[in-house]
């Protein structure tokens, strides 16, 4: 029967070899062979030593480390001393670097553990397999160890000023965890309140002070890749005030080659897994843009083959791993991935599980829960709103004798049928086998019914709505029925799933974030999770969802904070986001996964009432949840004087503190923890109840009491909440009695013109993009975006109201025959067409972009007659540029590698397809397109 040491040891030198290593007796010793060999049996002061690893350092073979080898099934965590003794043992007159030897390994052929003896707490840890003899050589030679450096990450301080403090708390979590060598560590934060950010910045740490040598962030799917590559190019450095691309390479994957020279790849776990298994590329590239949430049933039924050692992708190859907020699938089908890495690895989430929980051994560094989030104004609160139908809740019968068409799911191919017996169907079957299209349109019917008197009184536009669907099948139904509903065409609603053709989804993602339409999209999962879109303030379910974690992350979609102006600039009615709409009309938030349950608990009690109650001491949770909501939301909506105003009146706190005081209050965990003080007990006995509440009403006091001993804040809040309210009067009827322009709002308009002139005569020869552009018939020079961007600056220090948008109306007024696109939406390079008029270059006044359209066409005109053909490649990439310019006025070679260049490989592709003139035929489209007379 064979040793089971023997059998070991056969294992232990396959895993060597493939790791790199030259395994050799210590007869045939020949410590040159290769850069790093591993000798058997070889002798030290106390024994002999199974196995003794030679790197080469600077050409001469230098001892490092010992392996330790065992027989199959023996466990290891008792083998590290003998280890040491061995690594001790060595004559110092033989080669090394330093005593005793620093690596040390045990191994039984099926596990290894690894202990570098240089680290502040030496600790063995668990490999997949050997580290590669290079690595040893270049670690052996560094000054100190990663887990030394991440001891000692400088104290600088924290960018405050653009962290939310949050934020701030969850990155000194986390390097705390890493300076105790915690291998796994857990981030929990809100949706919306900036996980993604918080890893950019730790990122930016770890490489600059830690070191790092490479840092892997893995996402949910391609556009969540696509997103925090975002992130991290517009990351500004706090100390050194470059962009994070600037310093280091990023690389999002796209291909299934990492490029070692990057310090941070973008991956999805399924592209990682390839890489892993050697396989050229994904199989299927479509399966990066599909989320594991909607992979999950097929992905269990055909989990991934077990991983293998990869020389290619040694297990050192990444030290730290961050794991976006990813399906459970991701901590056991895909375990295996992540353990691959000899890296810490360190979770972001939002709804942890218990999957979650177990697989970052329970270390949770940062907890923020979306009440806290909401408390500080970084997620706004979201109502429920219920639409209940018959058929949505029993179902329905189809009696014999209809004829009934019948659908193919995948295809949509339809037959007909008659029945020849009753067809009762249960709500399970609505969209599944049944369809009922008078269901789906009683609630998209109800909705629209309701949206402008229940919803959002007062407003007009139909507020950004995302509608969750079962299926690419009923999604196209939805569509249908909300656009014959609503009365409106195509660009009104549009599906985005995975099965859209003719467009990019990530395309459309943009156009619902950024444009006017379309107002109401419709999706299965692709805009369920990380998605970010900002401006919706409506989620419209029309589908069950099991999955506590995915329904967390689809009212994530609603949750975002969002600017006024970002929010006016799609939804011109709406003033501010200060809450979202969850419409369920299928009982999502009746199932036991719905457990956040609204803030605003008490939203037809008044404000004075809520604040009388609170000065009489009347303290129950759901009065203190609502009034935080609504100090929160008067927050959002005071100006820098209204604010300084209260803050004196509420003794030096301004009202998100105040509110958070307040959430605090209602923390049972807080409230447990001052009855445990009071009571005097230790932290793991239980407070007795009639002491919990006790103290739990004395907290709730204490929060109150800058209300409720403070009557003229209490007034001052009425009246500054009474002040940006709106009456809503329904009973009066109106009658026109003029419609025109004002002759005053005529005399306006001449003065602002007159103003605006006088302004650019007056720093023609001060701001760079005026020097340009009056320069025009004497000498043509590009202009920089910058330059355009400092003129739209100086414009509105100099006269706030000198929008683009008031600048365009005032010459529509006095020229409404040479002005054109007076109702489109502005973009940055119109100011440089209002200087173009303004100074008589342009008799008309058009939009920027068309302006540059039409010279695009005679440039190309002009190209063609001298003899000059683009192919439809070179077209492509001209179109592309030639739309940027109408945007910001001009084009660098920077821009190549952003956007839709970036997906087409950026500069690097450019230049290869127009070559070395590239840069030349740039400069003569920004010339001919902005600034020809």
């Amino acid at each position: 029967m064979p040793d089971p040491e023997a059998l070991a040891r056969e294992k232990i030198d396959r895993q060597l070899e493939a790791a790199g290593w030259i395994v050799q007796d210590r007869k045939r010793l020949n410590v040159y062979a290769g850069p790093g060999v591993a000798v058997r049996e070889f002798p030290v002061e106390g024994g002999e030593a199974d196995y003794v690893l030679f790197v080469q350092v600077e050409g001469q073979p230098q001892a490092v480390g010992v392996l330790e080898a065992k027989p199959e099934g023996h466990t290891l965590s008792g083998v590290a001393e003998q280890a040491n003794e061995y690594a001790t043992g060595w004559h110092p007159d033989l080669p090394h670097i330093t005593l005793p030897l620093p690596f040390q390994y045990e191994s039984n052929g099926q596990e290894v553990l690894f202990r570098d003896n240089r680290d502040p707490a030496p600790r063995s840890r668990p490999l997949f397999a050997f580290h590669r003899p290079e690595t040893l050589a270049a670690w052996i030679q560094e000054p100190d160890t990663l887990r030394a450096r991440l001891r000692r990450l400088p104290e600088i301080p924290l960018p405050e000023d653009i962290l939310w403090e949050a934020q701030v708390r969850a990155l000194r979590g986390l390097e705390a965890s890493l300076a105790q060598d915690k291998p796994r560590t857990l981030i929990q934060m809100a949706t919306g309140a900036g996980k993604t950010f918080v890893a950019v910045n730790a990122a930016y740490r770890l490489i600059k002070y830690a070191k790092a040598r490479r840092i892997l962030f893995l996402v949910d799917r391609n556009n969540l890749g696509r997103q925090a590559f975002r992130e991290f190019d517009q990351f500004i450095t706090p100390d050194d005030g470059r962009k994070f691309t600037e310093l280091y390479n990023v690389q999002h994957l796209r291909s299934n080659t990492p490029d070692p020279v990057s310090k941070v790849h973008i991956t999805t776990i399924q592209r990682l897994y390839s890489i892993l298994r050697g396989e050229p590329d994904l199989a299927d590239p479509t399966i990066e843009d599909i989320s594991l949430f909607a992979l999950g049933e097929r992905l269990e039924k055909d989990p991934p083959k077990e991983v293998v050692y990869n020389p290619n992708l040694p297990i050192e190859y990444y030290d730290f791993i961050f794991i976006d907020e990813c399906h459970r699938s991701i901590y056991n089908l895909w375990r295996q991935v992540l353990e691959y890495f000899d890296a810490y690895l360190i979770g972001l989430t939002a709804t942890p599980s218990k999957h979650t929980f177990g697989f970052f051994n329970q270390n949770l560094v940062m907890e923020y829960t979306r009440q806290e989030a909401v408390a500080d104004g970084v997620n706004v609160d979201g109502e429920v709103y219920r639409i209940r139908t018959r058929i949505t809740e029993q179902g329905s019968t189809i009696e014999a004798g209809y004829v009934v068409p019948k659908r193919d799911r995948l295809t949509r191919q339809q037959r007909w049928e008659q029945l020849e017996e009753d067809l009762p169907y249960d709500p399970s079957a609505l969209d599944r086998t049944v369809v009922s299209k008078s269901q789906i349109r009683t609630v998209i019917r109800t909705f629209k019914e309701k949206l402008f008197t229940d919803l959002f009184p007062g407003r007009t536009e139909v507020p950004k709505t995302l509608i969750f669907a079962k299926d690419d099948s009923h999604a196209e139904d939805i569509v249908h029925i909300v656009r014959e509903e609503f009365g409106q065409g195509d660009d009104f609603a549009k599906k985005i799933t995975y099965r859209v053709t003719g467009v990019k989804p990530e395309d459309l993602i943009a156009e619902f974030r950024n444009s006017y339409y379309p107002r109401i999209a419709v999706t299965v999962d692709m805009v369920a999770t990380g998605t970010d879109i900002k401006p919706i303030e409506v989620l419209l379910f029309m589908r069950a969802v099991k999955s506590r974690l995915l329904f967390e992350q689809m009212l994530g979609r609603g949750t975002r904070v969002v600017s006024p102006t970002e929010l006016q600039s799609v939804t011109p009615d709406a003033q501010i986001k200060d809450r979202f709409v969850i419409v369920d009309a299928v009982g999502v938030t009746e199932q036991p996964l719905f457990d956040p349950q609204p803030m605003e608990r008490k939203r037809s009690v008044p404000l004075q009432k809520l604040l009388e109650r609170t000065a009489l001491g009347v303290v129950d949770e759901d009065d203190l949840s609502s009034l935080a909501v609504r100090l929160k939301r008067l927050e959002r909506r005071l100006s820098p004087q209204e604010h300084a105003r209260l803050r004196e009146l509420a003794g030096g706190q301004t009202l998100g503190e105040l509110a958070k005081t307040l959430i605090q209050a209602l923390d049972p965990d807080h409230v447990l923890e001052r009855a445990r003080e009071k009571a005097e007990l230790p932290a793991d006995v239980a407070p007795p109840p009639d002491i919990v509440e006790k103290t739990a009403r004395e907290i709730r006091l204490e929060a109150v009491r800058p209300l409720a001993a403070n009557p003229d804040l209490r007034h001052a809040l009425l009246d500054l909440r009474r002040k940006h309210e709106q009456i809503i009067d329904d009973i009066s009827q109106d009658d026109v009695l003029e419609a025109g322009f004002d002759p005053q709002a005529t005399e306006r308009a001449r003065e602002t013109v007159a103003s605006f002139r006088r302004f650019l005569e007056e720093h023609k020869d001060e701001i760079a993009a005026l020097q340009v552009l009056y320069n025009i018939p004497h000498r043509k020079q590009p202009l920089a975006y910058e330059h355009v961007r400092e003129l739209a600056e100086a414009l509105t220090r100099y006269q706030p109201q000198w929008t683009t948008e008031a600048l365009w109306r005032a010459y529509a007024q006095l020229e409404r025959d040479r002005v054109r696109g007076v109702n489109e939406r502005r973009v940055l390079a119109d100011i440089v067409a209002l200087v173009r008029h303004a100074v008589q270059y342009d008799d008309e006044l058009m939009p920027f972009p068309e302006r540059v359209q039409q010279r695009y066409q005679d440039w190309l005109a002009e190209q063609e007659a001298a003899g000059r053909t683009f192919t439809p490649e070179q077209r492509w990439w001209l179109d592309e540029i030639v739309r940027l310019i109408g945007t910001q006025a001009g084009v660098s070679l920077e821009d190549l590698d952003l956007g839709a260049f970036y997906q087409k490989g950026g500069r690097v592709a450019a230049m290869t397809l127009f070559g070395p003139d590239l840069p030349r035929l740039l400069e003569e489209l920004n010339i001919a397109l902005v600034v020809s007379p």
